[in-house]
This record gives C-alpha cells, sequence and structure tokens, in this order.
C-alpha cells in the first residue's frame, strides 16, 4: 500500500510539472516584428521577460549563421517554469530575417523600445502577478532603458563600464598596442560620430555600418543608468565568465542601494556550469551543458521574494 502511495503522488507531482502551457507570440515595434514563446504553469504567477545580450540571439540563445547553439535561454526558461515562474523570450529584432530592412541605423535605444512594447502587451493583458525583467550582457543595459511598468529588475553578466572602455580593455588585454588604436578609434567616434579611416584589423568592430550604433552605446554608462532605477535589483555575475568581470558586477552594486549582489561559483557567461576551464568556450557551442543550478536558485528566491 506504502508503494502503491508513493507511484500515485511521484505521478501527481510529474504530471503538474509536466502542464506547461506555450503560447507563440508576435508582438509588433512599428515594422520590426518580434515572434517569441510564453511558457508558464499557470496565470497569476510572476512574469520573467528576458533582455537578450549582443548579437542576432534568437529566443532560445542562440545565433543563426554562428557555431552559438548554446540553447541557454531555452535550458533558463525551462528551469524557471519548474519553479512556477512564467517566461517570455523573443527573438532579438536583429535575429528575424524580416526585419532586414528595416535595421539599417539602428541605436541601442531602439532595443530599449523593443522591449518597452513586450512590457506593454503583457501589462494590457494583466495574466500575470508580476513582471521581472532579466536582462543578460548588453540587455542588462537595454532593460534599464525599459523599466516602466515593471516590478522588478535582473541584470545577469551586465558591464559595469561605458562599452568603449570594454572592448579597449579586452582588446588590449590580447593586444596592448592595437588597444591603444582602437582607443584612437573610439576617439574619432565619439569627436565626429564616424570614423573615416577604419584600422583593417578592426574592421569587423568599426565597420561602418556598426558606427551609428556603437555611437549611440558609447553615450551609455550603465553605472549611471542603474542609478535611476527605483524597483527591487538583483545583481548576477558568474566567476567564470570570460567576457564580463566580477569587477563589473560591484560597480553597478554599488551604484544604487536597492541592489542585491550574487557571485555564482562556476558559472560562465553563457549560464552553463564549468568545473574544467577547458570547456568553457565549447559550452558555447552546445546545449549538453547545464545551466548553472544555483543561478536559478537565486532567481527563484529573488522572484519570490
Amino acid at each position: 500500500m506504502k508503494n502503491r502511495l508513493y507511484i500515485l503522488l511521484a505521478f501527481f507531482s510529474f504530471s503538474v510539472f509536466s502542464q506547461i502551457n506555450s503560447e507563440e507570440i508576435i508582438l509588433k515595434n512599428g515594422n520590426i516584428e518580434l515572434p517569441g514563446t510564453l511558457s508558464y504553469h499557470k496565470e497569476k504567477t510572476p512574469l520573467l521577460i528576458w533582455v537578450h545580450g549582443s548579437g542576432n540571439v534568437d529566443r532560445n540563445g542562440n545565433q543563426s549563421g554562428t557555431p552559438v547553439k548554446a540553447n541557454y535561454i531555452k535550458q533558463f526558461r525551462d528551469a524557471v517554469n519548474k519553479e512556477n515562474i512564467a517566461f517570455f523570450s523573443f527573438d532579438k529584432r536583429t535575429a528575424n530575417k524580416k526585419n532586414a530592412p528595416f535595421l539599417k541605423g539602428t541605436k541601442i535605444t531602439d532595443f530599449g523600445l523593443d522591449v518597452v512594447k513586450v512590457v506593454e502587451h503583457f501589462k494590457r493583458k494583466n495574466r500575470f502577478s508580476k513582471i521581472i525583467l532579466v536582462g543578460h550582457s548588453q540587455g542588462s543595459l537595454i532593460a534599464m532603458l525599459a523599466l516602466k511598468n515593471v516590478d522588478k529588475y535582473i541584470s545577469i553578466a551586465g558591464a559595469g563600464e561605458p562599452v568603449d572602455k570594454v572592448i579597449v580593455k579586452q582588446i588590449g588585454k590580447n593586444n596592448p598596442t592595437l588597444g591603444e588604436v582602437a582607443q584612437e578609434q573610439f576617439d574619432s567616434l565619439k569627436a565626429h560620430k564616424k570614423i573615416t579611416v577604419v584600422n583593417p584589423f578592426l574592421r569587423n568592430i568599426f565597420a561602418k555600418q556598426n558606427q551609428a550604433f556603437l555611437y549611440s552605446w558609447m553615450q551609455l554608462d550603465p553605472a549611471e543608468e542603474i542609478k535611476k532605477i527605483n524597483v527591487p535589483i538583483l545583481i548576477v555575475q558568474g566567476n567564470k565568465d570570460l567576457q564580463v568581470k566580477i569587477e563589473d558586477a560591484k560597480l553597478l552594486y554599488n551604484s544604487n542601494k536597492k541592489a542585491t549582489l550574487e557571485i555564482i561559483e562556476n558559472m560562465n557567461h553563457v549560464l552553463k556550469e564549468i568545473t574544467k576551464d577547458e570547456d568553457n568556450l565549447t559550452s558555447y557551442y552546445s546545449d549538453k551543458f547545464h545551466i548553472s543550478k544555483k543561478l536559478i536558485e537565486v532567481i527563484n528566491q529573488f522572484v519570490k521574494k
């Protein structure tokens, strides 16, 4: 009898958590289409809205035309849904090929306006108890621009300095001379809003089509923007992150008294749990690496506080 009861309870538990509802939703910001997936166990629960990092990232955390197939947003979605937290992520405007004719002249604030449209949709529908933005990497800053009608804000692997300082440091770490050249290119961009002669070794960064976007991005200082936030803040940083450092998280944390800081052991930039250093980059290209359990635990506690 006891064994039968255990089996029934186990089946009931499995049935409850397997009943995840999924809806495909297409939102629009003018001509820009933002197709996404909403998943939830039930309504009137907290809703997390994902704000992407740089690149043509889709709703699952992959980038077409690149080897990046980490599926980290999909893994994050599945994990928070199990905690009875609703989740929405959408294909970033640069990931949707239908948006190609409308991308010229895109500024970083335009990504923020996309997120505003998403928040407005869910606020209007009033289906969930709270709306919380989760900004990852570049999305940490973008989410700061879209916090109207939002109850809480989470920054994961967000830079603490303007993008020009971040890029110069990253390049200079491996090649100090090229780092100096990158600084000169940024100085020219800041002074003239364009770079007339682009160094061939930095063409991928400073190509003509990138310059207006970079100029708009470098006007924003995350450590200053976060000072304007009046909702509860959670700042999360992994100690195995190769792109963003713990110092960045501390810069953000020290800029707003409402912030809580969590350093996650063995978590890298794509939120994977990494125990071997040689697996760090490999995890960007494969979904066989699991998302950090500690990250989900910390998110769950903050969301339900």
